[in-house]
């Protein structure tokens, strides 16, 4: 899976204390650095609302329509996504999960499913079917293209949930890439949050 970064707003956590400060008309209190000290207080005090003046847009590649109905879940994001009404999935790509791939009894069995759904796909085409009521075969393994537009506060809300040991796989692989990503641009926003790549999973610390 591709988790390719589009934008970020620029110098994100200067733009949060600067639009923090208002509430506490503290202006005079900004110096070079003083935005992590003052993240840190939004943070610790659940004044995350802040937060939401930063944002960031994500490419996701490579993921499967199971994927990405878990994500569109997130109503607060702005998304577009690869359509299956106007593309042709007669020669769809999709995702096997490795529960299913490492076992040889089931692993042909799912390969024989979809190369069935292609082949009752590309027969409804040819019988005149438009690709809007063609789909109506396609599985959820079908491998699909997805833009998300964020908020960082909506971000770490994602972040947190799916990242736990008990999301399913391909949308923690996507948070902890998320992560890794908004760790280089908003740094002190994510420090609570860390990466454990041994076992794929991303843990909440208590933020100092």
């Amino acid at each position: 899976m591709e988790v390719e970064l589009l934008s970020v707003t620029p110098n994100s956590e200067n733009l949060i204390e600067k639009a923090g400060r208002t509430a506490y008309l503290s202006f005079h209190k900004q110096r070079n650095g003083s935005d992590k000290s003052f993240i840190r207080m939004l943070i610790k005090s659940s004044h995350l609302s802040v937060l939401e003046h930063a944002s960031a847009t994500f490419r996701i590649k490579g993921g499967s329509r199971a994927f990405t109905h878990q994500l569109v879940r997130h109503r607060l994001c702005s998304y577009t996504q690869q359509s299956q009404r106007y593309v042709n999935e007669s020669n769809f790509s999709y995702i096997e999960p490795e529960s299913i791939k490492n076992n040889n009894e089931a692993h042909p069995i799912f390969v024989d499913f979809m190369d069935k759904a292609k082949k009752i796909y590309t027969e409804l085409k040819r019988l005149g079917i438009e690709y809007q009521d063609a789909r109506f075969v396609l599985p959820n393994a079908v491998e699909s293209e997805i833009v998300v537009t964020d908020n960082v506060r909506e971000w770490r809300h994602i972040i947190e949930p799916r990242g736990n040991p008990d999301a399913q796989w391909e949308i923690r692989k996507v948070a902890i890439e998320v992560l890794k990503i908004l760790k280089m641009h908003a740094p002190t926003v994510f420090a609570d949050f860390e990466i454990d790549e041994e076992n794929e999973v991303i843990k909440s610390i208590e933020y100092s």
